[in-house]
């Protein structure tokens, strides 16, 4: 079914809230696995038809933040949809009190208790308030940046439509977009810092009904990690300080000798090239069908999947006035169909879109197909982000579709961005630790706490007087820190993940592909060291993964430079 027929119903809380009663009846009044097993699968109809209401509100919202409509809808689904978890949660202990456990976990997975157990000590009753209050302030934020408007170049633009005057050959150019740019956020600069105090402060309250000192434990829970705690996230960034931070140094030396410029300011990171950037040929129509044929000569599994995203219409990609910032995938789990949204803006970023946003669609799609429960289609964040970043490098063979003879400086370029990004993920990290630990901190002394982290990560970075950035607020457009806390670390152990794919690709194609479709394929019923390992991986903070992984990618930069 295509996604504008695709009918909205708001949900009806109290019919859901006995249908999940009802189902609690019948997983404790179960004489028998299979009657337990038909009351597992009657939750997955129950949750499936709320969440894709859910997500169908969420996107026309995101799509259209002024829609009167889809404003309220998706209001009342930040309000009531915190109701529901306390149902869930009984069915939740339910299960895992279940006589029935182990015919359960032989249908299952032993991952499916396990992320039980997660969702058990994760919520209590009272939580339910802060919760909605937590839903508010998120799209507070959201809605925030989505109306931003600026003018620039004699027109007016939405905030992506900034990305290709930042990487403007002419150094004056860049430099007014990243003002302009600034002047937004610090124009509103009391509201975010007042949204930003009252997460922290509400998430906080949250993790203490829960016993806990602060928002870092039940954080990590709500990620679902596993099979790792905060003590396996520091070693990790204490890897990428220690041995990433100089190789990257090297990189944005030999860039600054590339544009000329003696000293790299802020204004100069994404130009990568003198006379600019690789840019995609052509306009919106021109990426999505280079897309298309893309996908349909890597292999017959995408092939079938792209088929599937086009027809239905499941993308909504063009930047516009009132559409929320990002991109991201999601899934409408009742017509097992994924939805990629984002905001094209003439960037080498439209194409990251139909490989990374396409990566975590197409594993959506993998899922849906294979039939796995809703709980069990997708594994921790750090594992899905495994799909879309290695897809990045996997489709390497089809990007001159989009790049014709810029095709090789938009390969060393995607790998330089690649490999610096992941200083920046661990920035994020360890500033959101910090925030969490110490919610007392006044907003001067949280963009203090940011510039101390630029030097450790990011020690070539020069924000030379621009306004917003010079004072320590650039993580405030970040939206992960607002919206989902925790989140970014996944990114950089995915993104360590995708080039250990890319480096068995340029050994084996094919061999590489199997690899990462039989990555795929597992779902979320494997955890990410399991599924890392099942795919002759390291893991991201085993000790010494980052150094080969760094020297194997400065290789091949430094051939390719």
């Amino acid at each position: 079914m295509k996604f504008s027929e695709m009918p909205y119903t708001r949900p009806d809380i109290a019919a859901v809230r006995a249908q999940l009663d009802e189902v609690l009846a019948a997983i404790r009044g179960a004489e028998s696995a299979e009657a337990q097993l038909a009351a597992v699968e009657r939750l997955n109809a129950v949750e499936g038809g709320v969440g894709t209401m859910a997500q169908l509100a969420y996107i026309r919202h995101t799509i259209d933040t002024r829609d009167e409509f889809s404003d309220k809808e998706n209001d009342f689904i930040d309000e009531n949809m915190p109701l529901l978890e306390e149902d869930v949660q009984r069915v939740n202990r339910a299960l895992l009190d279940s006589r029935f456990r182990t015919e359960l976990e032989e249908t299952y997975g032993k991952v499916f208790f396990l992320d039980l157990e997660i969702a058990a000590r994760s919520f209590r009753p009272e939580m339910v308030e802060l919760m909605q209050r937590e839903n508010k302030l998120a799209s507070e934020y959201q809605k925030l940046y989505a109306s931003a408007v600026v003018e620039f170049d004699g027109k007016k633009l939405p905030l992506p439509k900034l990305g290709p005057y930042k990487q403007n050959p002419d150094r004056a150019t860049r430099r007014a977009a990243y003002e302009t740019e600034g002047r937004f956020f610090d124009a509103h600069r009391e509201e975010l810092d007042r949204l930003y105090d009252e997460l922290v402060k509400n998430r906080n309250e949250q993790a203490k009904l829960l016993g806990h000192k602060n928002y870092i434990p039940l954080g990590y829970d709500r990620m679902g990690r596993n099979c790792y705690g905060p003590e396996k996230v520091a070693a990790f960034r204490d890897q990428i300080a220690q041995d990433m931070v100089s190789l990257v140094a090297k990189v944005k030396a030999a860039q600054a000798k590339r544009l000329g410029v003696g000293t790299l300011k802020y204004y100069d990171d994404v130009l990568l090239f003198p006379d600019g950037n690789p840019t995609p040929q052509g306009g919106a129509d021109d990426i999505l069908a280079a897309g298309l044929e893309m996908y349909r000569a890597l292999s017959p599994e995408t092939a079938e999947f792209i088929d599937y995203m086009y027809e239905n219409e499941l993308l909504d990609v063009l930047s516009k006035d009132g559409k929320a910032p990002g991109g991201y995938c999601t899934e409408l789990y009742d017509y097992r169909a994924p939805f990629i949204f984002s905001n094209f803006n003439g960037t080498a970023g439209d194409v990251d879109v139909l490989t990374h946003e396409a990566g975590h669609a197409f594993a959506a799609f993998r899922s849906m197909k294979k039939g796995y429960l809703r709980r069990l289609m997708t594994p921790t964040m750090d594992g899905a982000e495994t799909h879309s970043m290695s897809m990045e490098f996997l489709t390497a063979p089809y990007h001159h579709l989009f790049f014709g003879g810029a095709t090789e400086r938009y390969e060393v370029a995607h790998a330089e961005e690649a490999l610096t990004f992941i200083p920046y993920g661990c920035m994020v990290d360890e500033f959101q630790h910090i925030m969490y630990e110490d919610p007392t901190l006044t907003p001067e002394q949280r963009n203090q706490v940011w510039l101390d982290l630029e030097r450790k990560y990011r020690p070539w970075t020069d924000f030379d007087g621009l306004p917003f950035y010079a004072r320590g607020a650039l993580w405030q457009r970040q939206l992960h820190i607002y919206l989902h806390p925790l989140y970014y670390i996944d990114y950089c152990m995915a993104q360590t993940m995708a080039f250990q794919f890319w480096m068995a690709y340029l050994k084996d194609p094919q061999e590489a592909w199997t690899r990462y479709l039989a990555f795929v394929d597992k779902g979320g019923t494997r955890t990410f060291e399991d599924l890392a390992r099942g795919a002759g991986m390291k893991v991201p903070y085993d000790a010494g993964c980052i150094r080969e992984i760094g020297e194997a990618v400065g290789r091949w930069l430094a051939e390719h430079e």
